[in-house]
């Protein structure tokens, strides 16, 4: 779009008309009134001139050769650089189709010919104006758009700074949930190594030291326990391992407890009659250290496949937070997978004393928003409810669909006409009292310590929810705090 003319310069006007009395008289007429004139005669060079140097104005007739009025008038409107230029025809024609035809194509006037002078200036004077106010609005709207994205983008670095503020508090937690995991995969290597490497030096023997039916009962039980699925705590292997140590001495069988304890440590499950003959052997600990360093092979891969499943989880926990998505659109998300984000983020932190309560409805459909804003709005609250709770305590959380007739005052805020999503989270903390309950979602207010927290993230919660056309709440008394969030599906 062409810049506002000067003070000094009341507009650039560029007449087209294949005679030359008519380009005569316009060019006069408007060069006396201040205007700056240019003056063609034919369409076709208006166009190439218009390209080269664009008017505010054009005055054009219609009736030319070779290329007429309406021709001139309809490439300038295709063309996205001269298209917003106005065009008021001036023409000796003055049937009404002509007329209707001219402002159809884009025109913004017709004068017809012949003209008055008073009526070509006040037309000319009136479209300059209306161009010249359009450009100065189109230039506000645009500071205005500039302003409201440097505004948004400021808004979504606080956001990402309190996210990593908040991820840079849990990582000695993280490094500790990942560094479990690679101890399992490193011990596991290493004695799935070991009992490779006894395997293969003894498997020759077994088939010089067995009978046939030893060998059968062997390998049977082997395949007994790499096919078993249980899995038992500590305190029920301990169980299990006296109750079968107590049937091998009921058979009469020696060194019963070490037998039943590798039994158990194998996996082995069911019934012992028939191995009975078979662990009476005479070279049944050989035999049965045989079994263990086999079955532990998959023992230990199926340990190295946990830990890795646990590291790939708190990796994807990680990714999935400190991503940002910078297209600015709301997506369908999965609630659910967000919380549980965030959970497994702390989970450090939850394990030492907090036992977490999930209450989710069953379906939950899917809700459109901004999911990395919505994981900050869970981070700060769950950290809030860890830290009232000085880690002991039980987090409850709490996700349900409300439909329009079971909600009034809480849905008339929102929309009432839509159903909501409600996310509670609960803790039996110390409570937030009830003279500042008002306070605590405005920036910069903090009940913690100098230096342990900047007063934003209620207040970052509270923007974040309300982009989203939400609501939150708080509901607080010693040992019980729920922070309601709605959310419009």
């Amino acid at each position: 779009m062409n810049p506002a003319p000067s003070p000094h310069e009341k507009g650039n006007i560029l007449v087209v008309d294949d005679t030359p009395a008519n380009l005569r008289l316009l060019v006069g007429l408007l060069s006396q009134k201040g205007y700056k004139v240019r003056a063609v005669p034919s369409g076709k060079l208006a166009l190439s001139g218009i390209h080269a140097s664009p008017p505010d104005l054009v005055l054009l007739d219609i009736m030319m050769p070779e290329m007429d009025g309406y021709e001139v008038c309809e490439a300038l409107k295709a063309d996205e650089q001269t298209r917003k230029i106005p065009v008021i025809f001036i023409s000796a024609l003055d049937q009404v189709f002509d007329k209707l035809k001219a402002f159809r194509i884009g025109g913004v006037d017709y004068i017809t010919k012949p003209f008055q002078a008073e009526e070509v200036l006040a037309r000319v004077e009136t479209h300059l104006e209306n161009c010249l106010l359009q450009r100065r609005l189109h230039a506000r709207n645009q500071d205005l758009i500039q302003t409201i994205e440097q505004l948004q983008a400021t808004q979504n670095q606080l956001i990402q700074s309190e996210k990593m503020a908040s991820l840079g508090k849990l990582v000695a937690g993280i490094a500790h949930e990942i560094n479990t995991p690679l101890g399992a995969i490193q011990a596991s290597a290493s004695n799935s190594s070991k009992a490779l490497e006894e395997s293969l030096g003894e498997l020759p023997q077994l088939f010089e030291r067995l009978s046939d039916v030893q060998q059968t009962d062997f390998f049977a039980l082997v395949a007994r326990s790499l096919d078993s699925t249980i899995s038992l705590s500590s305190e029920e292997m301990r169980s299990r391992k006296r109750e079968l140590a107590r049937q091998l001495q009921q058979q009469e069988i020696e060194e019963a407890r070490d037998i039943a304890d590798t039994l158990i440590d194998m996996g082995f499950d069911g019934s012992l009659d028939p191995f009975i003959g078979f662990l009476k052997s005479s070279n049944i600990d050989w035999i049965l250290s045989l079994a263990y360093n086999i079955v532990s092979l998959k023992i230990n891969n199926n340990n190295i496949l946990t830990a890795i499943e646990r590291v790939a989880k708190i990796v994807f926990a990680l990714k999935s937070y400190s991503h940002y998505d910078y297209s600015g659109e709301k997506r369908q998300i999965d609630i659910v997978e967000g919380l549980e984000t965030v959970l497994e983020l702390y989970k450090n932190q939850l394990k030492r004393g907090i036992e977490v309560v999930r209450d989710y409805q069953d379906p939950l459909p899917q809700l459109l928003a901004y999911p990395d804003e919505l994981a900050q709005v869970w981070t700060n609250l769950v950290h809030n409810a860890i830290h009232a709770m000085e880690g002991k305590g039980t987090l409850k959380i709490a996700i349900a669909v409300l439909k329009r007739d079971a909600y009034r005052e809480v849905g008339e805020a929102i929309a009432p006409e839509i159903n909501l999503m409600t996310i509670q989270i609960t803790d039996t903390g110390c409570g937030i009292p009830a003279n500042i309950q008002e306070q605590i979602f405005e920036p910069f207010f903090t009940t913690k310590p100098t230096g342990e927290g900047s007063g934003l993230g209620l207040d970052i919660a509270r923007k974040i929810v309300e982009k989203h056309e939400g609501k939150i709440e708080v509901d607080s008394q010693v040992g019980c705090t729920t922070f309601k969030v709605f959310l419009p599906i």
